[in-house]
Parts: structure tokens; sequence; C-alpha cells
């Protein structure tokens, strides 16, 4: 066999031979064998497609005995237990699960949780005829009669809890938020889904495959789910529109808006995936979806437009600027008919209400009800009501009390030199909306004019960083570390100094012990919707000594009378507020912590959740169904 110019010959070769047996020459056959490379090739291919069909049969048995045995059923089992869980199924777990003792025991689980639910149903309502104290079992009962079935929703930018590595472990931490605060007990209350930005560096290594989890973290109350933005979106979206964009619009400080059109699409992106998230969660079910703050203004939209069924309900966290001031945004009308797609819009006041008509009637093409404070556009009727949000009380936060809550304030006194010493704190996430430098150039003037409280008191800034990639606020962290050096500088004698500016994220317990050992708060915002942590001192002072020292341009001023209101601006009204709280008698002090406990106590969180879903309740009742008319938000995503 040999190959010619690549075709393979078979040569037979023969002498030729005379009688005489002498040869006379060669007798040669060639023959073309390249059929049988064809044949033994076409062969070999019919052998390999044969065992690969067989390979293919016997997968796709096997695939398909293990969907009807085994997946079919566990995925009807599961469709089964989501019903039960949200629709309140009354029906057997289904048949043919792929092991008898399954079925029985799902059988018994539904049968204990069904009675569960009837007894905890029966307790709240009994609870919330009896008692006059807003409570977690109040609100249920308030809620399930709102809900009827359906699931409650809340989406925001901010996640209640965000995993972080921590020296190699995953460390779970309760960010520096108002809207965390608020949202948390009334969702660990209720039950339910919050949908939110998953922003920790372990936020993955916790979550399914679908980016959920269920919180609080060993005491499972609701479900979070998790939603995953690019670096680009989260600087466009976050960073970009909302907070150099809308956060500096809303809040009259002074601090030019920034807005990009980059960072516009991104905003515009980032709600539609907020958006989707919530309706690949809800499915086909009913739900009161509550949207939460500037972040996601265009979600009530892009959800009508899907499911003009669900009962959307918007809270705005921050103020509402007056229509000139928001006329600045290149966006303002989008924005308008974005946040005009829920049934209820809800601000912190009622000035913030009716900035908010006066400037849809400006921007948009709506009919206004002013008697009603109720807009219509595109035949769909958007309610608008203040609800002024407030907090939990301490007791149900995990604090620690008596001899364990002793030792931790000492504890915090040893490490911070405050023996002795009286503390002024104050608790803020570190943004020039705050009034950090106003406050802090308020605590050199008191310690110039009144000598007499040198190297007695010891004014405690707690400062959680936050929005860094944003250089302002990077300036800011530099400036006010620079302010307390010059300030301790100027009055620290050998054994004292005036101030201790601690930036870090402190936890609860930490944010509680020195609330407690404090005998002045001082809230010196410049503009804000409530600011709940003015709330937070006034629940935490059981004893009822303490005093507030409060800004007149905080929404909380409104309700918290008794506190020392000032103007944070004027240095010197600031600084002699300081003082009058330092001297004030005992019997004054308790008398004015008095009435403010009062307030918060009876207007806790859960008065404010109960409100809001009551309202959203009854608005989406009148309205119906809603409009399928809405146009697409602010066009592609």
């Amino acid at each position: 066999m040999i190959g010619w110019e690549g075709v393979h010959l078979h040569i037979l070769a023969r002498h030729l031979q005379d009688e005489d047996g002498s040869v006379k020459g060669v007798l040669a056959v060639l023959h073309d064998a390249s059929y049988l490379d064809e044949r033994i090739n076409g062969r070999l291919a019919r052998s390999a497609f044969s065992v690969l069909m067989v390979t293919l049969l016997v997968l796709t048995g096997v695939m398909t005995l293990t969907w009807t045995v085994y997946e079919r059923p566990l995925h009807r089992l599961a469709e089964w237990m989501r019903r039960l869980r949200l629709e309140e199924a009354k029906d057997a777990p289904p048949p043919g699960l792929p092991i008898a003792d399954l079925g029985t025991e799902s059988d018994r689980l539904a049968a204990s949780f069904r009675a569960a639910r009837t007894k905890g149903r029966t307790e709240a309502h009994n609870v919330a005829r009896t008692e006059k104290a807003w409570t977690r079992e109040r609100l249920r009962a308030h809620a399930l009669d709102c809900l009827a079935g359906a699931q409650l929703v809340a989406v925001s930018n901010r996640e209640p809890y965000i995993h972080q590595f921590h020296n190699g472990e995953r460390r779970a931490i309760v960010p520096a938020s108002g809207l965390v605060t608020a949202l948390d007990p009334v969702l660990q209350a209720c039950g339910g889904l919050w949908v939110a930005h998953g922003a920790g560096d372990a936020d993955r290594e916790t979550t399914d495959r679908q980016g959920r989890l269920t919180v609080p973290p060993g005491d499972s109350r609701y479900t979070l789910r998790r939603v995953w933005l690019s670096r680009e979106e989260q600087l466009g979206y976050y960073y970009g529109f909302s907070n150099e964009g809308l956060w500096p619009l809303c809040h009259l400080t002074h601090e030019r808006p920034v807005f990009r059109a980059s960072d516009w699409q991104e905003y515009i992106k980032a709600n539609h995936r907020f958006a989707d998230a919530v309706l690949q969660e809800i499915g086909s079910t009913s739900a009161f979806v509550l949207v939460q703050d500037y972040h996601l203004a265009l979600v009530p939209q892009i959800l009508k437009s899907s499911r003009p069924d669900l009962k959307v309900g918007l809270f705005w966290h921050i103020p509402w600027p007056n229509p000139e001031a928001f006329r600045i945004c290149p966006w303002r009308a989008e924005i308008l008919r974005g946040m005009l797609g829920a049934d209820l819009v809800g601000f912190h006041l009622q000035q913030h209400c009716n900035n908010f008509l006066d400037t849809v009637d400006r921007m948009v093409q709506a009919r206004l009800d002013w008697d009603h404070f109720a807009l219509d556009l595109k035949k769909h009727t958007t309610h608008v009501r203040p609800f002024p949000i407030s907090v939990q009380d301490w007791s149900e936060r995990r604090v620690p009390s008596g001899d364990k809550l002793a030792r931790q304030m000492g504890e915090l006194r040893e490490r911070h030199d405050l023996e002795g010493m009286q503390v002024i704190v104050g608790v803020d996430r570190i943004d020039y909306t705050k009034g950090l430098i106003e406050r802090f150039r308020a605590v050199e003037l008191f310690l110039t004019k009144y000598p007499q409280h040198r190297e007695r008191v010891v004014f405690v800034q707690l400062g959680a960083p936050s929005r860094s990639h944003i250089r302002r606020y990077r300036e800011l962290i530099t400036e006010l570390e620079s302010l307390a050096d010059e300030i301790n500088w100027k009055f620290q004698t050998e054994d004292w100094k005036p101030i201790r500016f601690l930036v870090a994220h402190h936890d609860s317990q930490a944010v509680y012990a020195f609330l407690r050992m404090a005998s002045v708060c001082l809230v010196s915002s410049l503009h804000d919707g409530m600011n709940l942590v003015a709330k937070e001192f006034v629940a935490a002072q059981e004893d009822g000594d303490g005093v507030l020292v409060l800004s007149e341009f905080a929404g909380a001023a409104r309700e918290l009378a008794d506190a020392i209101l000032i103007n944070p601006y004027s240095t010197e009204e600031f600084a002699d507020a300081i003082h009058r709280a330092m001297e004030m008698d005992l019997s004054e002090r308790r008398v004015r912590m008095g009435g403010m406990r009062k307030i918060v106590t009876e207007r806790n969180i859960y008065r404010w959740a109960a409100d809001f879903l009551v309202k959203l309740s009854e608005v989406s009742d009148r309205t119906g169904k809603g409009d399928t008319s809405y146009e697409t938000v602010a066009g592609k995503r």
C-alpha cells in the first residue's frame, strides 16, 4: 500500500517467465484503494453517531424521568407552599411526591401553619381592640385587614442588612439610615418582601441564585431580595443623579445640584431594574408596594404600567422644595410623572405636600383637587398626604439594659476619657445637610462664652461616613477633622479635650449607650425631612433627664416643641442654647422630656405604618384597578 499525490494505491506485481524459467518482465496491477478509507471512515462515523444517539436517548430518558418523578412534583410543592404563604391555599399538598413522607409532613406543617396564623390573627385583633398604644401586634392586626391577603413589599435603594467581609469572615451590619430604622420593624411585624440594592462586598455570598435571603440574621421575619447594580450604574444613578442632583436640589443648604445626561440614563436603567425585581418576585399575586425615597421616583409609574391592579405608595423621606427650586431639574416633568404613578404619595410635613402639588400644578398637565389633595393624570388619581415618620422603642432592639448597659457605658467612658464628664452627644451620617460645621463652631463659642464648663463637658460626635465617592463628602470629613483638631488645640489641657469626633459605622448598642449617658443631644440640621436622631434621643431618655437642642429646620421640630429650638445658622443663638440646656434645672428637664416622650411613644413607627397602609388601601379602593394608558417612563432602558 503506497500513497501517491494523496491517493492510496494497491499494487500487485508478478514476474513474467519464459518456458526455461528466465524472467522476461514484470506484470504490475495498480488498484485505487481509497474506497477502503471511505468505507472505514463511514463505518466509524455511523458507529459514533449511533453511540451519540443512544447516549442522548439515555440522557433524555434520565432527565425526563428525573423531571417527572422528582423535579415536577417538587416544583408543584414549592408553588403550593408559595400559595399557602401568600394566598392562604386551603388545598392539600400536590399528589405524586417522590417520597410519601414528604407529602404527609408537608400536610401536617401546613395545618400547623394555618392554626398558628389563625391564632396569631385572633390574638392580634384582640390586642388591637384592647391596647391603646401602637405595638408590633396591633400593627400586624391592622396590616392583615388592609392587605386582605395581598403581599407587603418595600422597595428602596438602601438595604436593611449589609453583609461585609471582616477579617475574612462574613458579618451582617445594619446601616446608618433613618429609612432602615423606620421600615425594618414594620417588615418584621408584618412579614413580606424588601427589594433593595445589594451593596456589601459579601452580599452575593449570602443569597441564593435569585439574590434572596431571609432576615434578620438568626431570626427570619421577612425576605430580602437584593438587586445587583454595575459600577457604572452606581456612579450614575446613586452617586450622580440621586445624590449630586436630587439631594441638594431638595435641601435648601446652598449646595449647587449637578445634573448630567449620562447620570439620568443610568437613573432610568436602575429604576427599571428595581421595578423588574419587584414584578418578578410578586408574580401574579396582589401586593401593596411601598416605594421609598428619591432614588426610585420612576418606579411607581413603571409598576403601574405593567400591573395597574397593584396598590403603590411612594414615601418621600426628604423635603420637597418650592416649584422655582425644582424647576432647575432638566427632567422635572419625567420625575413628576413617575411619582404620579403611585396611588398615594407621602411626605413628612404638610408644607412638603403643598409644595409638591404646587410644583405639579406648574409643570405637568394634571387636574388638581386642592380640597382633597389629589391629582388626576391620564385617568389615574394620586393622593398626597403628610405622614410624620417615627421610631421603634429601644426595648425592642436588643440593646443592653441594667448592669450590662452600665458596664458598656463604663467601658465607653474609659475608652474615650469621659470619666467624670457631662456628655453632649451628636449622632449623624456625615452630610453637609446635618449642620455639623455649624455645630462644632457653636461648641467652640459655648466654651468661649461660658468658660465655667471647660474641663467639665465633652462633646462626642458619632459620625457615620457615607457617599465617599463624592468629592464634597470626602472634603467634609477632612474639614470636620481639621475643625475638631483646631478647637481641641485651642481649649485642651493636659487631662481634657472638649471634642471627640468618632468617625465609624456605630452599631445600635453603641449609639444607645451614648444617647443614655448624654445630658444633651444636638440636632442641627440645616434642612431635614424629619431627622429621626431627635426622636431616638427622646426614646432613649427613660429617666426623663435629658435635653434636646433641635434645629427649627428639621421636620421633627413640628412635633417636638418642648425641645430647645434653634437656628443653626446663628452660632450665637446655638451656643446660648447649649448653655441653657446645661444649666436647666431638673424639674424643667423632666417636664419637657416627659411631653416629648409621650409624643414619640404614641406616634411611633407602628402608627406611621398603619396610617400609611390604611390610607393606601382606602385610596386604591376608590380609584379601582387604575388605568393602563401610562406612557413609557423617560424613554427606553
